[in-house]
């Protein structure tokens, strides 16, 4: 019989995945990839009928987290068939991270699909400055698909900005009242070295949570929040409000002791840590036994030993690890 849990070997459960449908996106992202990018070919890439045998046998593993990821998820041709499909699993908790261009027409699908919660990318309430950061991304299409999610009901929706000094650390305050605004949540995220970038320079657009903390504390109290979020945020409230506001440190508070996160990409690599290389090749597993799940579970179970104690993202700008944002999957 297989285990039902899975554990690496510093004693963290592992209970979350990111599952990454595509690379591809709508947006180009300055933080997350180049302006021209290469594709994957569609062969490297896992169908979806095998990112929903993988995300069943991680439940069968004791998986009580999934969070759907890309590039940007909408943009994959069928993913309302996936939605529906993991969303039979009884999951804990399913959720999509989303550049939010497409709710205005998806929004209500998914959550009937079974989707628990969005989270989506806000970077600029300025139309031309989020058209910058965005490259191609068009702000009101955004707010109608926050508009539309707040519509459908979903359990969960939370904003997520990546803070670039210079950039729209002077937006702060405003995207916190934003959030105040629609009674949802926001995160703000440092940026992480992921792929190499000459738009421009991370270690002198570095924000760190602790100074993007003291623009907001020139407004609001904030209180430490006592619930666990399941992931890496950490959580503040604010009296009078439903809003909670979070903070993602990778750089000056990792979150590294308490990690139960996997992430497999939409080739198939089941990585076991965001800031390192360690990996282990699932769609070759899944390929080589399409009958039977054994081995792939055998494989996942076996990977868990790779699971390294922490990362070692530097804050000077310096590229750790090559893939992009989007190949990693958010």
């Amino acid at each position: 019989m297989p285990q039902n849990r899975l554990t690496d070997r510093f004693g963290r459960t592992v209970n979350y995945v990111r599952l990454s449908v595509t690379d591809r996106c709508d947006f180009r992202c300055v933080y997350c990839m180049a302006e021209d990018m290469t594709f994957l070919p569609r062969q490297q890439v896992l169908t979806l009928e095998e990112i929903a045998r993988v995300a069943r046998n991680f439940v069968t593993l004791g998986t009580e987290k999934i969070r759907l990821t890309g590039g940007e998820p909408l943009v994959r041709k069928d993913i309302l068939e996936l939605v529906r499909e993991i969303g039979s699993f009884g999951l804990r908790d399913f959720a999509m991270t989303t550049n939010g261009s497409q709710l205005p027409i998806m929004a209500e699908e998914l959550r009937r699909g079974g989707l628990h919660r969005l989270n989506i990318s806000l970077d600029s309430l300025d139309a031309d400055k989020f058209r910058t950061i965005t490259r191609t991304g068009k702000l009101s299409q955004v707010l109608d698909g926050i508009d539309a999610a707040k519509a459908a009901g979903f359990r969960g929706i939370k904003l997520n900005a990546v803070v670039m000094k210079g950039r729209n650390d002077e937006e702060v305050p405003e995207l916190v009242e934003f959030a105040r605004r629609k009674e949802v949540d926001i995160t703000f995220i440092e940026e992480m070295p992921l792929g190499e970038i000459s738009e421009h320079d991370r270690g002198l657009a570095l924000c760190t949570s602790d100074e993007v903390r003291d623009i907001i504390r020139q407004h609001h109290e904030l209180l430490p929040a006592t619930e666990d979020s399941g992931g890496p945020a950490r959580y503040y409230r604010m009296p009078g409000s439903k809003t909670r506001v979070g903070f993602i440190s990778p750089h000056s508070h990792n979150f590294c002791a308490t990690c139960n996160r996997v992430r497999v990409t939409v080739e198939g690599r089941l990585l076991l840590c965001l800031g390192n290389e360690h990996s282990v090749d699932l769609r070759r597993v899944l390929r080589s036994h399409p009958e039977s799940d054994d081995k792939l579970q055998e494989a996942i179970i076996k990977a868990m030993d790779l699971k390294p104690e922490k990362h070692h993202f530097s804050s000077n700008g310096d590229v750790q690890i090559l893939r992009f944002m989007n190949m990693t999957g958010g």
